[in-house]
């Protein structure tokens, strides 16, 4: 790689990040597009390429470049995550829950990754599994009102309603319109894994 192309790539990147800030993230885009024009192997401009596609609902084509990235940076548990969120988005179930495994295995304290699992686990039908994946996230974010949320309708959803009411009565305490909504759902909502959990128990 010669000096001239680091260089320059690098200038290009630092030009990108500040129309990032200021919002221009068409801008962003092209301007990171020509630093990897100059490095096909930019992970930094590849990765932020994947995350403007992404806010700009590309979805599939920023599928491919985290495709693209998690080839050349195996280990980077963050590349798997934000797959398995487009996945999910795209209603890629399986392939999200594989890629949340994935993003898991490197960094098991990747609390996002056990909410993204528990979210998927639920669309694929399988809520007994997503209530431990949510548990997990709860235990490692115990402040973040999502998971909880998520875990409460999941209990609900398996007809376990004094379960849920616990967890509602635990959001009251730092999360009150989070809670105030969570027991609109509990009321308005009917469970859908009651004889699931009766043909388990």
């Amino acid at each position: 790689m010669r000096i001239g192309a680091l260089i320059g790539g690098w200038w290009l990147r630092e030009l990108a990040s500040w129309q990032v800030f200021l919002k221009r993230h068409a801008l962003a885009e092209a301007t990171y597009r020509r630093a990897l024009a100059l490095n096909e192997n930019d992970d930094v401009a590849r990765g932020f390429i994947a995350n403007l596609l992404a806010q700009r609902g590309a979805n599939e084509e920023a599928l491919r470049e985290l495709q693209l990235l998690a080839s050349v940076r195996p280990k980077q548990a963050s590349i798997p995550f934000n797959m398995g969120f487009i996945q999910e988005s795209l209603g890629q179930f399986s392939e999200a829950e594989s890629s949340f495994r994935k993003a898991l295995e490197l960094d098991p304290k990747l609390d996002r990754a056990w909410y993204g699992l528990g979210l998927v686990l639920i669309s694929q039908g399988r809520p007994t599994e997503a209530l431990g994946a949510l548990k997990r996230n709860t235990e490692l974010q115990p402040m973040s009102p999502y998971g909880w949320y998520q875990l409460a309708m999941t209990h609900h959803h398996l007809g376990d309603a004094a379960e849920a009411r616990r967890i509602k009565k635990h959001l009251e305490g730092f999360e009150p319109n989070v809670a105030a909504q969570l027991k609109r759902d509990l009321e308005q909502v009917p469970p859908q894994f009651e004889s699931l959990r009766a043909q388990q128990g």
